[in-house]
């Protein structure tokens, strides 16, 4: 934090800032909207509320804390509100939070990171407008950070892609006969079923449906269905079989008869899915990679040995070492006796300059 951000914000609104983070993170990870927290204070620095954005079409954190403040009876005329993101300037699913706050006498606002979609942005301009006192990013590491997925996704207009590997140590996804199950060990698969409760949408080829009959759904540990799953989406010219565990308990299936990732995304656009998780195959993660559409990678090696049998990714044209395409290593994390290694492709102009 800088020492701009410490002349201008009182402890008790750094703690406050601190605990709406926190509450914020009680919100779904992963559908449309983005995890937001809110926490109304006093002059003297009291707590009067506190809120969390529960999912879209529910009150925005603003909102809630307003109406947690008023359950408890409490005054907020001449409160300050201490929120994770720039409250809201427009009608959707519910009204402008900025309006909301105007209404019920707030004086001063404490933002931790400002709006970046246009349709939602300017409630900073909205409060200053009516005379309220705004103070914009603070803490904005830990605000960027609780948005996750959400932010590049409405910065870049399209859904943040998570690219999924589970490999030998050779690279390999399957044996020569075809057989993948299991590769990685039942604590990376526990894992990726932790990753898939964080995003909007699986997608895979029809080869992976054909090849694999995969359910793509997010379960716990006991192998039970959480209660928000995400779209179950599906690549190809191919039919999903009528039998297929696809079209069993889980997330709604989506067929889309193309081979182009950017379709793809389009039409997850359309769905506002923020996140989505490519666990397809080697044909579908090449496409993406060849498409620059990979914003992330997580890939699951495992200490096992093949020699043979079908690479982590199909063909992507290079032919030569000066084109390969390179990834800045974020995380490594050990999973058993696995490996998660978290990663991002690194900027065009980088690679061209190295």
């Amino acid at each position: 934090m800088s020492s701009t951000e410490v002349e201008h914000v009182a402890p008790a609104e750094l703690s406050a800032l601190r605990h709406a983070l926190e509450i914020a993170r009680r919100g779904p990870a992963g559908g449309p909207n983005p995890r937001v927290g809110a926490v109304l204070l006093s002059q003297s620095g009291e707590v009067l509320g506190e809120g969390w954005h529960r999912g879209a079409g529910t009150p925005h954190a603003e909102v809630a804390a307003l109406v947690d403040a008023s359950a408890r009876g409490t005054d907020t005329v001449g409160a300050t509100a201490v929120v994770t993101l720039e409250p809201c300037n427009h009608t959707g699913r519910t009204g402008p939070c900025s309006e909301a706050l105007i209404a019920a006498g707030v004086r001063r606002v404490v933002v931790s990171v400002a709006d970046p979609n246009p349709v939602a942005a300017g409630g900073a301009q909205r409060l200053r407008a009516a005379g309220v006192d705004v103070q914009t990013g603070v803490l904005a590491a830990e605000g960027r950070e609780l948005l996750g997925a959400w932010l590049p996704s409405v910065e870049r207009g399209r859904p943040f892609v998570t690219l999924k590997l589970a490999t030998s140590l050779d690279g390999r996804v399957a044996a020569a006969d075809g057989s993948s199950r299991w590769i990685t060990s039942e604590v990376s698969r526990h894992h990726a079923h932790e990753l898939r409760t964080e995003v909007g949408a699986i997608v895979v080829g029809t080869g992976t449906v054909l090849a694999d009959d995969p359910s793509l759904t997010s379960r716990n540990a006991a192998g039970e269905l959480h209660g928000q799953q995400p779209l179950r989406v599906v690549v190809g010219h191919r039919p999903v079989p009528v039998g297929a565990r696809l079209r069993g308990p889980g997330g709604e299936l989506i067929e889309i008869d193309t081979h182009d990732p950017a379709v793809v995304l389009a039409r997850l656009t359309e769905r506002e899915v923020r996140h989505v998780l490519v666990e397809g195959g080697p044909t579908l993660a090449a496409a993406f990679v060849r498409a620059g559409l990979v914003d992330e990678v997580h890939a699951y090696v495992a200490p096992v040995l093949l020699g043979a049998g079908p690479p982590a990714l199909a063909d992507l044209g290079i032919t030569t070492i000066g084109d390969a395409v390179r990834l800045t290593t974020r995380q490594v994390l050990p999973l058993g006796p696995d490996v998660l290694v978290v990663a991002t492709p690194e900027p065009a102009s980088t690679m061209e300059e190295s």
